[in-house]
């Protein structure tokens, strides 16, 4: 356990974080936690668990990509030994086995440079929002193109794709690792538990600022690298588009011309609907009540995804740097971020 740290990062986690440092401490590794700007206790928490605290500064935006990067730094300037980390979001508690688990998959297959396991929800059934997220998770086993924030890596091939681009306030994990991926290592999810993740989403706000900075990913991943041979993120990005833009549009501009026939163009997410509900159902084995409720809201995420394009796009047009999107609520009174 000397080769490998932790790097876990948050902001106002409360409870949370608490949780996640104590699945981790006392086992005998290098931890690092990333404040960005708590106004709960989170530092002086970190502090009394022994946990080497970093508390970003505000000279500039903060990102979970920053925070990850700078969490990095510290770990190895404390332990240059390192040779491995786990990167945990604070609101995560590291399940029981799973280092161990990754370490042996990182040892037995020399090629991998990120590993990633089952992260769940820890109350699925208490909000629609949950059980979401819960279902979100459960993504193949096997070789993938990208990981999720809970992760453990390789420190070489992390160091040699130069880290998280702090400049990405959403999607920074998967352009880590097309840019791993792009230099010959492998990123590979197993059948084990490696998190239990607290959403604690209880309002349909919360769902749609979450999706709209997946919009806001999906279309600053495809203007990065949708060239790419991997077309990375135009999918998605074109996806957004067409329904939660030009099919709306196209039956609002035309009811008039058309005598409201126009409105027929909107029977397509119907389509949408039955085409997802059936790839869940058959393609992933999912129940038929999962595979319908996420349908459902797979359709409506269209729409903030949509926002979130039409977000990334306005502020690269006019030079203005996009702001972390937060989902949970305010950001700290002072935080670069607000707004």
């Amino acid at each position: 356990m000397s080769t490998v740290g932790i790097v876990a990062i948050g902001r106002n986690e409360g409870e949370r974080l608490h949780r996640c440092l104590n699945s981790v401490v006392g086992r005998g590794l290098t931890l690092v936690y990333v404040d960005s700007g708590s106004t709960d206790g989170s530092i002086k928490l970190a502090r009394n668990l022994g946990v080497e605290v970093v508390e970003l500064d505000f000279s500039r935006p903060f990102s979970a990509a920053r925070a990850r990067n700078e969490g990095f730094e510290r770990l190895c300037q404390i332990n240059p030994e390192i040779c491995f980390v786990q990167f945990v979001d604070g609101d995560c508690e590291v399940a029981d086995g799973w280092l161990d688990r990754a370490i042996r998959t990182l040892e037995d297959h020399p090629d991998v440079a990120v590993v990633c396991g089952r992260r769940r929800e820890r109350f699925p059934e208490q909000t629609v929002y949950n059980r979401l997220a819960d279902l979100e998770w459960d993504t193949a086993v096997g070789e993938a193109k990208a990981c999720g924030g809970d992760a453990m890596m390789r420190v070489s091939a992390f160091q040699a794709a130069g880290g998280f681009d702090p400049t990405l306030i959403a999607g920074e994990e998967p352009d880590l690792c097309l840019r791993v991926r792009g230099q010959g290592w492998r990123v590979l999810r197993i059948d084990a538990e490696m998190a239990l993740h607290d959403m604690a989403m209880t309002r349909f706000g919360q769902w749609w600022k979450r999706c709209l900075r997946t919009g806001h990913a999906y279309a600053e991943g495809s203007a990065m690298h949708g060239r790419t041979p991997e077309r990375h993120y135009v999918r998605q990005t074109r996806s957004a588009v067409f329904w939660g833009i030009l099919i709306p549009l196209a039956a609002l501009l035309l009811a008039w011309p058309s005598w409201g026939l126009s409105f027929g163009l909107l029977a397509g997410y119907l389509f949408l609907y039955r085409r997802t509900r059936r790839s869940y159902a058959v393609q992933r084995g999912w129940s038929l009540p999962d595979a319908k409720l996420y349908a459902v809201w797979i359709v409506l995420a269209k729409f903030p995804q949509a926002v979130g394009f039409i977000r990334y796009w306005l502020g690269r047009l006019s030079g203005k740097r996009s702001l972390v999107i937060e989902h949970r609520g305010s950001v700290p009174s002072g935080d670069p971020a607000a707004g």
